[in-house]
């Protein structure tokens, strides 16, 4: 068919000029592999578009101005009251704007939904190990929009200046000063003068609405084309390989899925922005400075912040008239972006103790690579029993317990709950790759009990099915890394030597008790050596196992 009889004239007319249908042709037919788990990166790219539409509405009532007004609006419990026109307008929107409130709430539900989604995205890549070659760099870019995302909700948090987000720009502010030398000057400069200054919201909108969006933008714009580019990852099964991907094209299926994934995502938001109450900013009076509202949180995003410093012990040093309050500097400039930095960092720290340079399209199993999803479960315990921390008034408050016990509870539940779980998670994952491996090799325990004619007793086994096997069987032996060597054939000693015994160390560590997955010889000799006749393959389901285990081998 001809390209005059496949486009309408104006189509036609763009494509003559532009070439889509040749880049349309090729990439439309990109094939993308089908799972659920990866349906939580659409969840989050379908709530930032729904910030960016629900944000420019919000844009055209809401004033970023910290000019002193007197509410004369519809609410008429602030009648009558001083506040800024920042928090005046935000009223107006939430009782005398037609649809106001219902924007605004999808709008903060919908910030929710970004970075939760985006945090349970990480964890997938993280425990299915995507983040490893060529995928490094889209990890950076993804933990880059988590940042941002959580900046960008911060702030958005903090601009119609009531009573709970000043309370919340106040904590920051005591923060920021506690930086040593330049704490002032950066108040200054963020708030326009002393806290709360006079321009702060004029500025934070500025940052919200245009720098933090544009940027989460365009880093989601090279997050997707890498995508495109490395071909999307794909979990282990029959007739998937690192050199291939198994899925349905982009159109028309993929972009069918997709889009009606956007409008269910977009409902679920909005029937939570119609039912579901969220910032009842009018409850608290606007912002200020001699208030605080007692029990009083942070978005849930924010509260390992608050919780670091929350239970982190108060004390200072004074040196040469100036005073360093640890308090804070440890907990809120200190502990988080090293938190932050070995997360971000991790993939590179990994391919450095393993030394793996290959190329990874397949995704593991956790129970495969014990040692990562321990790590990984000590990272969610660390993060949680700050997060826990962050409202240890009201779980003293709501149990009947003392505040000072549940704060001492935590600062020893901190250093030790992650020790902790990495144990446990580890243990459990060499646990099920025990049991894999039993069923690999013996197959599935079918409870009846059989007697030989020598009078043992045996239980019967079935064997697991090729789809099973050949999933069981989709992963790589691995070996600790070796030191070498302590000279070279010339005599001449080797160098960093010291770096290269603390890695092999590391490398040891990391693949300690891990099961190594079995040859199709191991497999033969589980076979012959089986305790009954039930427990015997045929020969082709042998010469399956060995096809299946030399695939992966």
């Amino acid at each position: 068919m001809s390209t005059s009889t496949e486009f309408p004239g104006p189509v036609k007319w763009i494509d003559d000029r532009l070439g889509i249908a040749k880049i349309g042709k090729k990439n439309l037919r990109k094939v993308f592999p089908d799972h659920w788990s990866f349906m939580l990166g659409e969840i989050a790219l379908y709530s930032f578009i729904i910030l960016i539409l629900t944000g420019t509405f919000l844009t055209f009532w809401f004033k970023p101005s910290m000019a002193e007004v007197t509410y004369q609006g519809s609410y008429s419990l602030l009648k009558g009251v001083h506040m800024s026109e920042a928090y005046a307008s935000t009223l107006n929107l939430s009782f005398d704007i037609r649809g106001g409130l219902l924007i605004r709430q999808i709008h903060h539900w919908a910030a929710v939904l970004f970075i939760a989604a985006m945090m349970v995205h990480l964890l997938r890549m993280f425990f299915t190990g995507a983040f490893r070659k060529p995928r490094e760099l889209n990890w950076l870019i993804g933990f880059g929009m988590l940042f941002l995302g959580i900046i960008e909700g911060f702030i958005g948090y903090g601009l119609p200046d009531d009573l709970l987000s000043g309370t919340g720009l106040r904590i920051t502010n005591g923060m920021i000063q506690a930086s040593p030398v330049i704490g002032t000057y950066l108040n200054f400069f963020i708030f326009g003068g002393e806290f709360p200054g006079g321009d702060f919201v004029s500025r934070f909108f500025i940052v919200h609405v245009l720098l933090i969006p544009g940027i989460i933008l365009a880093l989601v714009t090279v997050h997707l084309f890498l995508v495109v580019y490395h071909k999307h990852t794909q979990y282990a099964g029959p007739g998937r390989t690192q050199k291939n991907v198994v899925g349905y094209p982009l159109f028309p299926v993929y972009t069918a899925k997709a889009g009606g994934f956007f409008f269910v995502v977009f409902g679920i938001t909005a029937l939570m922005g119609a039912l579901m109450q969220i910032n009842p900013v009018w409850l608290y009076g606007p912002y200020d400075p001699a208030a605080v509202t007692a029990g009083s949180q942070p978005d849930w995003y924010m509260g390992w912040l608050e919780g670091s410093v929350r239970i982190f012990p108060g004390f200072e040093s004074h040196f040469w008239g100036i005073t360093l309050s640890w308090n804070l500097i440890i907990p809120a400039l200190i502990v988080p972006p090293a938190f932050v930095t070995l997360v971000a960092l991790y993939p590179f720290i990994e391919g450095w103790i393993t030394g793996d340079k290959r190329e990874h399209h397949l995704l593991d199993r956790p129970r495969d690579v014990p040692t990562r999803t321990g790590i990984g479960v000590a990272f969610i315990t660390f993060y949680a029993l700050l997060w826990i921390g962050g409202g240890n008034d009201l779980i003293a408050t709501h149990f009947g317990i003392s505040l000072n016990h549940v704060t001492w509870f935590l600062r020893f539940a901190v250093i030790l709950g992650p020790i902790l779980g990495f144990w446990v998670a580890r243990r459990w994952a060499i646990s099920l790759q025990r049991a894999d491996q039993e069923r690999l090799l013996h197959g599935l325990e079918t409870g009846v009990i059989v007697r030989s004619p020598e009078g043992r007793y045996t239980e019967k086994h079935q064997p697991i099915s090729t789809y099973e096997a050949y999933s069981l069987t989709a992963r790589d032996r691995v070996l600790p890394h070796e030191i070498g060597p302590e000279t070279d054939d010339n005599g001449v000693r080797a160098p960093r030597r010291a770096l290269n015994k603390a890695r092999a160390a590391l490398s040891r560590f990391y693949y300690a008790d891990a099961v190594q997955k079995p040859t199709a010889q191991e497999i033969e000799e589980a076979h012959e050596h089986a305790h009954d006749a039930d427990e015997i393959h045929e020969l082709s389901e042998t010469e399956t196992y060995r096809e299946v285990t030399s695939d992966h081998s």
